[in-house]
């Protein structure tokens, strides 16, 4: 990035970050003047992806999402090297399976659960109490089409999903009024997360779609950074799906 724009001066946490959707929702704060800490799995790509972005104004925390002291890091070096957390973006989340759910290996289904839902949770705790609480701001959770209709041999996942839009509701009924909160339901995006569904086969994923392509971490980026922006002040609780139109294929012919 070779221009910044002036600061803004909020600052967002965002995990799962180094990459893929997490990496495309920093791009979109970064591009509009917001200084953020990223969190990730692996230091080298996160280190990597905190150069891309801009060191002057992005830190990153590395760490396991579902792991509680890392939550507390993350937050804790947020506020140090930034002062605040406005905003919370829970990216991070895992699918290590892929098959029929009547065959799901339940420790399976645990990891699944401790990474893309209990993890939020933590996240979303960990920055009310230190900023959000006194101060306002907003939680952004990336869901999935995957949790509002059934998905076949990704179900574990699904069923994460459909407990992290549930988790939105309850967050945003209890936060309110100082913290808005909701969620992002993305269909398939041209990530290496997601590359299962689509590689060596995209043309053809992608005619299920009436927009014509898949998505890309820019187009949930733009939209996270709506639903944390003052233009979005009156929306707490929703899901925003953004698919491409797949489900407008799902009427009866």
């Amino acid at each position: 990035m070779t221009t910044l724009p002036e600061l803004s001066g909020k600052v967002a946490l965002i995990t799962g970050a180094s990459r893929g959707i997490g990496y495309g929702v920093a791009e979109a704060l970064v591009a509009r003047g917001d200084r953020v800490c990223i969190t990730g799995r692996n230091e080298d790509a996160l280190k990597e992806a905190v150069e891309t972005l801009g060191a002057d104004r992005v830190i990153g925390v590395a760490g396991k999402a579902h792991d509680e002291a890392h939550q507390a890091t993350a937050v804790e070096r947020a506020m140090e090297a930034f002062g605040r957390v406005d905003f919370l973006v829970n990216n991070a989340g895992t699918n290590p399976v892929f098959g029929p759910i009547a065959e799901l290996d339940l420790n399976v289904a645990r990891k699944v659960f401790e990474t893309n839902v209990i993890s939020a949770l933590g996240f979303a705790q960990q920055t009310w109490k230190a900023w959000q609480s006194e101060n306002g701001g907003a939680i952004v959770n990336i869901a999935s089409v995957a949790g509002l209709a059934p998905s076949p041999l990704i179900g574990a996942y699904g069923v994460s999903k459909a407990a992290m839009i549930n988790l939105t509701v309850q967050l945003a009924h209890e936060f309110a009024p100082k913290v808005r909160v909701n969620a992002i339901a993305p269909a398939v995006v041209k990530t290496k997360f997601a590359a299962a569904l689509y590689e060596g086969r995209e043309a053809e994923a992608a005619a299920a779609y009436p927009l014509g392509r898949l998505g890309v971490p820019s187009d949930i980026g733009g939209a996270a950074a709506f639903l944390t922006s003052q233009q979005s002040d009156w929306v707490t609780g929703q899901t925003l799906v953004v698919d491409g139109g797949m489900f407008l294929n799902a009427g009866v012919e």
